[in-house]
């Protein structure tokens, strides 16, 4: 491309930024435009979607690629088992967009087990736990979850955003005070606002900062919620969990630690952070964590105390309305747990792989944020357009990686988001980052 067309670039991508930029702020508002009937004529659901400012934002995305000459990186199709490679329209790819961070989803003893169990019970539970009643696999799992925390129970969702959205909704409301990392994820926020409870964010890791606030502020609230990551999907940090912990000794809060992303990548043998900080089971009041990255499955858990779990089994909507987790998931899940807790040198070989991406990305000059790399590590380019640039040149060199960009991370902060995996070889590694060295030449 010549010099005027990267400049006929450049201003494309200004001006559809801007526009993004309206538009966003137009949706966070929650701005709507009535659909359009014509004058008196019929009504047009179509074109009262399209008046959205949600579809706005959609078609310029769209448009922002075709101005830019950029191919869409999401929803691609991939056609077998994705691991630290993966198959996308016949092709062979390294693959940095997934979370089966030790391989569980593509063992054989873990699919033996879910296979087993569709042998057994079929593929659905059919309905609510409460009203289709329960399967014995379901509370193995939540049983084996229990005791790798410690807590007297454990209580099994369908899915990992409603876990969060409907414990917080259920166990909070007016007159309680939410408070969360300023980089939660988007569940704990949807989940605070749905509750009615007061909602702050206090800003990301600091936990001095969210110190003075409760000093300021804890007087006044009934109930205080503090919800953290174990490990942050977008930058790959981790809070410092024991400077938390001896803030809920002094303020009197309920903790809730999110670990997604950190179960089966901090600790020895995987167990979380937890295990990586050394504190105690009971430091933490809810434990919530996903099945669908370490352990292979799909759905989410709240473990902690008998209470708390009762509450939750007989009032979280998310529970009670919704179809209990499969069997088959259940099985597949409960097995990666055990080849996990069996298997510790997959957790080593783990942190060997993203110690060796984040050593090499930054000795290549590259901006990798505050990632420890545990398994995350983003590669700030700086803009958006730069990103998608990237994310497309890599895909063509034989790697996918996902580009984030605006609206969902500060222009200055679109980067590219690897997810590491203990099946990564280190040749792989070598060669992703030596190939991103020639594409950021460009």
């Amino acid at each position: 491309m010549g010099l005027q067309g990267q400049i006929r670039q450049q201003l494309a991508a200004a001006a559809l930024k801007r526009q993004l930029e309206r538009v966003s702020k137009e949706a966070g508002e929650g701005a709507r435009q009535p659909g359009r009937a014509g004058d008196g004529g019929e009504w047009n659901a179509r074109a009262g979607f399209e008046a959205m400012p949600l579809y706005q934002q959609v078609d310029l995305i769209r448009r922002a690629g075709d101005a830019l000459q950029l191919r869409s990186p999401f929803f691609r199709v991939h056609e077998g088992m994705a691991g630290a490679t993966t198959t996308i329209e016949g092709r062979e790819y390294i693959n940095y967009a997934n979370y089966n961070y030790l391989g569980m989803a593509s063992d054989p003893v873990v699919a033996a087990h879910a296979k087993a169990a569709i042998d057994r019970y079929g593929t659905s539970a059919s309905a609510s736990r409460m009203v289709a009643g329960e399967r014995p696999i379901q509370r193995e799992l939540e049983r084996a979850l229990a005791s790798l925390y410690g807590t007297d129970d454990c209580v099994a969702f369908v899915s990992g955003h409603a876990t969060n959205v409907t414990t917080i909704g259920a166990l909070f409301s007016q007159g309680d005070l939410i408070l969360h990392d300023a980089l939660a994820h988007n569940s704990i926020v949807q989940g605070a606002q749905s509750s009615g409870a007061k909602r702050l964010s206090f800003p990301h890791n600091d936990w001095a900062a969210l110190d003075e606030i409760l000093a300021r502020a804890r007087h006044e609230y009934r109930n205080v919620l503090v919800a953290i990551e174990g490990l942050y999907s977008m930058d790959g940090d981790v809070p410092d969990l024991a400077r938390f912990v001896e803030l809920r000794r002094r303020h009197r809060f309920f903790l809730m630690v999110d670990e997604a992303h950190s179960l089966g990548v901090l600790g020895a043998r995987g167990a979380g952070i937890r295990e990586h900080a050394g504190v105690n089971h009971d430091d933490v009041d809810i434990w919530m964590g996903t099945m669908s990255k370490t352990l292979a499955g799909c759905g989410g858990f709240i473990a902690g105390s008998q209470p708390l779990v009762d509450i939750l089994r007989h009032f979280a909507p998310g529970f009670l309305y919704s179809v209990g987790l499969a069997p088959a998931l259940a099985a597949g899940s409960l097995a990666a747990l055990q080849q996990m807790l069996a298997a510790p040198e997959r957790v080593a070989t783990l942190r060997a792989r993203g110690q060796q991406f984040l050593n090499a990305a930054r000795e290549a000059g590259f901006d990798t944020g505050t990632s420890a790399g545990y398994a995350v590590v983003p590669i700030i380019a700086g803009s958006s357009l730069k990103a998608a640039q990237w994310a497309n040149d890599l895909f063509e060199e034989g790697i996918n990686v996902q580009p984030i960009f605006y609206p969902a991370v500060e222009e200055r902060a679109a980067r590219l988001r690897f997810f590491i995996c203990s099946t990564h070889e280190p040749e792989q590694i070598d060669h992703t980052i030596d190939t991103l060295k020639r594409v950021a030449r460009r």
